[in-house]
């Protein structure tokens, strides 16, 4: 049941009327009864779902890991893998054929691998493993989700899991873990968020003010002031991103596609505050791989309160030569070298403007959501591991139960987009999308969006590693932020504004 007293017909529409702010009684709730940024702190009533605890569970040593120690345990593993590829081979044969009884074994095996470390890398890997993505006591799943069962779980389902369960009955499951919430923040943004709840105000849906450095709205009044939660949210102040991501089609087969992504957020970044920005970020992306795509530059200067999309871009195309103004990189044109399975506004799950739909907050409600999935990003697992026919390999998600926000957009009268409706299912802890249903228009489920959900505590962050947009009709599906044969992504990483500007990447064009 939706919990909250929190009305089914509120909505927002592309109007000038500013939202109200929190009330002071609400705002004096963030930080004892809420966590800083607006959750529950407390469990729910049968206790299925803990209390908060936070960064409580990571010690220094995790949350001071840098880039580089972690791509030196990553290779490590690489080293072991070509002396012993039994070991992993053994491991995936238990996991591509899991079931309750077979956790000892797996357990087993990654303990049997990790032993092979060095000293040093040997103990990281231990408390990695017992601290990220559910370890220890939590490591253990506690029941798995079939199409046989699936009606006893069904009111904590999304529709799109109940749609994947009916097409792919034989494969498709969902392994349920105990439920570990351990997003956290730094203290700055806690701070910033606090202060917001009682100073933003959201006009229309696209212009946010009043606003610094943290969540915008940790009460939220309105479905919209929720998407804004997850745009603006906090993931470190920069970051260098290997990415790769695959179209993966209906018989499995798949090519890997290799882009290196740079981000600035310009918004919350504790290096450089700029309150009042209406710049939320700088992204420039550099297609690696395959050669036929090789070498597109893309820039985006992704904005609030800008009419459009709310970005403005430009792209290098090595077969014009040219730096180009993108006019369409916004809501449902398609996201480049995805062949249609990703528009750009689905990027992070959602991004750019809100005006073309009206935004209703339905209200929270519990769902089992990808959460914690440690072991699909782990360097022990190749992206030939994650990818099967139809859907991942679902034995290597960890779903949980958790709290979340459950959002719906729908097109407002006159306007056009190939989703007619979208549901968003919002993590309370963190603010960013666990899922999304998207309907068509003639109202039939489409596609399917999922974000395997990951407390990263050395930077710190809530993040969706990998995500995966189904395609229900064509039966194709999209993955994309797989980092398991990549290096670690840079999150020590700094840049400076001219470096997004469209001279510099003009200058980048004639480098290639």
């Amino acid at each position: 049941m939706f919990a909250g007293a929190i009305s089914l017909g509120m909505g927002l529409g592309a109007t000038s009327t500013a939202q109200a702010k929190a009330s002071a009684a609400d705002a004096a709730k963030l930080g004892k009864e809420l966590t800083p940024v607006g959750a529950i702190a407390g469990p729910n009533a049968d206790g299925t779902i803990p209390a908060w605890i936070g960064g409580k569970q990571f010690d220094a040593d995790i949350r001071g890991l840098t880039p580089t120690k972690l791509e030196e345990l990553r290779l490590k593993f690489e080293d072991i893998r070509k002396a012993s590829p039994a070991d992993f081979d053994n491991l995936l044969k238990y996991v591509d054929n899991f079931t309750i009884a077979d956790y000892p074994k797996i357990k087993k095996q990654i303990d049997d691998i990790i032993a092979k470390l060095p000293p040093d890398l040997k103990a990281l890997a231990q408390k990695q493993r017992e601290q990220i993505g559910g370890g220890g006591k939590y490591e253990a799943p506690s029941f798995i989700i079939t199409k046989d069962n699936m009606a006893k779980y069904a009111d904590k389902l999304t529709d799109g899991q109940k749609a994947l369960f009916a097409k792919y009955p034989a494969t498709y499951k969902m392994i349920v873990y105990p439920t570990l919430r351990t997003a956290f923040f730094p203290d700055q943004i806690n701070a910033a968020s606090i202060k917001n709840a009682s100073t933003a105000e959201l006009k229309g849906t696209d212009e946010v003010e009043g606003a610094v450095l943290g969540f915008p709205f940790p009460i939220p009044q309105s479905g919209a002031e929720v998407m804004w939660n997850h745009k603006m949210r906090y993931r470190g102040s920069a970051v260098r991103r290997f990415n790769n991501q695959a179209i993966v089609k209906q018989d499995g087969t798949f090519k890997i596609t290799k882009l290196i992504e740079d981000v600035k957020f310009k918004y919350a970044n504790l290096e450089e505050a700029a309150p009042g920005t209406k710049i939320l970020l700088y992204y420039l992306s550099n297609v690696v791989a395959p050669a036929r795509v090789a070498g597109q530059l893309t820039l985006v200067h992704e904005t609030s309160g800008a009419e459009g999309s709310g970005r403005n871009a430009w792209i290098f195309n090595p077969g014009l030569g040219r730096v180009n103004k993108a006019p369409d990189v916004g809501y449902d044109n398609p996201y480049i070298g995805t062949d249609g399975e990703q528009f750009n506004d689905q990027v992070d799950m959602f991004n750019g403007a809100l005006d073309r739909y009206t935004w209703k907050l339905v209200g929270k409600k519990e769902m089992y959501i990808p959460y914690n999935s440690f072991l699909i990003n782990a360097p022990l697992i190749k992206y030939k591991d994650i990818i099967r026919p139809g859907h991942i390999n679902q034995n290597l998600s960890r779903y949980e139960l958790h709290r979340v926000w459950v959002v719906e957009a729908t097109i407002r009268d006159g306007l056009r987009h190939q989703f007619k409706k979208r549901r968003f299912y919002v993590d309370e802890d963190s603010w960013a999308i666990a899922a999304v249903d998207a309907y068509d228009n003639r109202d039939q489920l489409w596609k399917v969006q999922e974000a395997q959900l990951i407390s990263v505590p050395f930077v710190p962050t809530v993040t969706g590693i990998p995500e995966i947009i189904y395609d229900l009709q064509s039966g194709r599906y999209f993955v994309t932020a797989l980092q398991n044969e990549d290096k670690i992504s840079d999150f020590k990483i700094s840049f400076k504004d001219d470096e997004f500007s469209p001279g510099s990447l003009s200058r980048k064009s004639r480098n290639k």
